[in-house]
């Protein structure tokens, strides 16, 4: 991408491994800012060229209010990460994990606008199934809309669209759920042909993986910290989505730019932690169409206060929630 005002944010707990070490010579040579976001397995002899490590004594003397009172061994620390390539200056944030190796893809230029097919009638829907003909769904899909009927692909209108949030898949072992790898067989591939954008009432769940976001929707990156490890990404994602729509967004799936070599994970531990999702999903999601929304950008904000207010009160999230999600609405107004 050659361009400074994009960063690059992961979170890690490893010594500089080989996909660290392809990231960060990725950026050295695009010139792309790279912060990795340790916490407390993470060797305190962390160094790797290309990128600015942060352990836990680094994110204390960040400054951040985030940084003071978000727990320690949590995928949640990311948020430092996106602070920080903020406060930079950064207009575009990707991020990734520490088991995604780039394709030469990863490092193109995105664009915010875009013409491309759009899914339009509401509801949920299982985007892999445009992307790929195998029984296959992503991690947060409620299970009894797996095989629920798609619009033929090329029957979905091709329309100008401001996607700020755009899901790039990840081949060989994408983000799906613990029973899917219990189930069925591993690897996929996903056409490299295709991008599909989701108009408003269009919910589908979008992770963590391999995500860019534009400088318009940065308050929206903020990842929950006091719900199960499998679900952070996941509902964030349903939050974004429903803000997304009362500024006229889309959020954009398109074809792979990594693909993952699957650090290790034990699958009945993964099944555990996503049990909130397979219970919880199409409730959080109805619970959040009916919060009463401000329109516009610069409401952002309130309506990300909003929604966890609501879903705090209905027990989704632990009352400690709020605490963090001030604390990151006042880190972001600092530095945007």
């Amino acid at each position: 991408m050659n361009q400074q005002e994009v960063s690059l944010v992961v979170t890690s707990i490893s010594s500089p491994n080989d996909v660290l070490k392809s990231l960060a010579l990725g950026c050295v040579q695009h010139r792309m800012p790279f912060y990795v976001i340790g916490d407390v397995p993470s060797p305190s002899d962390f160094q790797l060229d290309g990128c600015r490590f942060l352990g836990l004594s680094a994110q204390a003397q960040t400054g951040f209010e985030t940084a003071k009172i978000v727990p320690q061994r949590h995928y949640a620390r990311k948020n430092i990460g996106y602070l920080l390539a903020i406060r930079q200056r950064a207009s575009i944030i990707i991020e990734t994990d520490d088991d995604n190796f780039p394709l030469d893809t990863f490092w193109q230029r995105r664009q915010v606008c875009q013409t491309v097919p759009t899914a339009g009638e509401a509801g949920w829907l299982n985007v892999y199934r445009y992307f790929s003909e195998a029984n296959i769904w992503p991690r947060g899909l409620p299970l009894d809309v797996i095989h629920q009927q798609l619009a033929d692909f090329e029957t979905l209108p091709s329309l100008p669209v401001e996607c700020p949030i755009q899901q790039g898949l990840a081949d060989e072992n994408p983000d799906v759920d613990a029973i899917y790898r219990l189930l069925l067989p591993l690897p996929i591939h996903f056409r490299q042909d295709r991008r599909i954008a989701l108009a408003k009432g269009v919910w589908c769940p979008f992770n963590s993986q391999n995500t860019t976001w534009f400088r318009s929707a940065f308050p929206l990156l903020y990842l929950p910290a006091y719900c199960s490890f499998r679900m952070t990404d996941i509902w964030r994602s349903f939050i974004a989505q429903r803000i997304a729509w009362e500024c006229g967004w889309q959020v954009l799936f398109h074809e792979p730019t990594v693909f993952q070599q699957r650090n290790q994970h034990s699958l009945m531990k993964d099944f555990e932690d996503e049990v909130p999702g397979y219970l919880q999903n199409r409730r959080i999601c109805d619970l959040l169409g009916d919060v009463p929304l401000k329109p516009g950008t610069q409401n952002l904000a309130a309506n990300l206060h909003a929604c966890y207010e609501e879903l705090v009160s209905k027990g989704i999230f632990q009352s400690r929630e709020m605490e963090l999600v001030e604390a990151w609405i006042n880190d972001i107004s600092a530095v945007s």
